[in-house]
């Protein structure tokens, strides 16, 4: 077999194309997840019994489903009610509630780990339980569970791929219309495989720059990722 990656590096701009959509899925379910996550975690921790048990069958039903599942169910589902969305904006929603899922599972266990002394002192100081979270346990908690919200967002990179299956045209949207095109799949997932290794360790970096930045203790003991 002769390996002939003209034909797939001819296309590059549809690579491109695919690349800044996947960052665009990243940076925007990153962010969105984690908010989601977070006030997840904070209700799963609620004396509200009502809050506590939906924060509890999201995240159980996110996390014992298959991703593409979640993704035909919120495709057509909006569809079944009426909604008319594009591909791009039905990905960002199904990527957005998986990752905030699993968010919320590790910002639990980030909170669970500040010692009950710390909540005690907040509330000496007269802070609600709101300001207790804010200002006492949610800096201590990211710092703690960092590596595993980055590894996460990483993970979510790379699991946007399956968005290709409802047509978003993302990076792996992109390599199998250019396999279809020059019929050299193998030649295509490797160059599409080099790509998503690039781009994971990209975000490693960017993390480990955010880690330094936010997190001063984790510098000093050397443990920002």
């Amino acid at each position: 077999m002769t390996l002939d990656f003209t034909a797939i590096l001819s296309r590059w701009q549809m690579l491109a194309d695919g690349l800044v959509l996947t960052i665009q899925f990243a940076a925007i379910t990153t962010l969105t997840g984690f908010l989601i996550g977070t006030f997840c975690a904070i209700a799963r921790r609620s004396d509200v019994v009502f809050l506590k048990r939906i924060a509890a069958f999201y995240v159980e039903a996110i996390r014992n489903t298959p991703f593409l599942v979640q993704i035909f169910v919120v495709y057509f589902g909006l569809s079944s009610l009426g909604f008319s969305f594009s591909a791009v904006t039905v990905a960002i929603i199904a990527l957005t509630i998986n990752v905030g899922a699993y968010t919320a599972e590790i910002m639990r266990a980030g909170f669970d780990s500040i010692h009950r002394g710390q909540w005690e002192a907040g509330e000496c100081l007269g802070l609600s339980r709101a300001q207790n979270y804010w200002h006492v346990a949610l800096r201590p908690a990211m710092e703690r569970m960092y590596p595993s919200l980055t590894s996460q967002f990483i993970l979510l990179m790379l699991a946007s791929s399956v968005t290709s299956q409802i047509s978003a045209e993302e990076l792996t949207a992109a390599a199998n219309f250019i396999q279809s095109e020059t019929y050299r799949p193998f030649e295509t997932y490797i160059v599409i495989a080099f790509i998503y290794l690039a781009l994971s360790l990209m975000m490693r970096l960017m993390f480990w720059a955010f880690g330094l930045l936010v997190f001063p203790r984790l510098r000093r003991l050397g443990t920002s990722l």
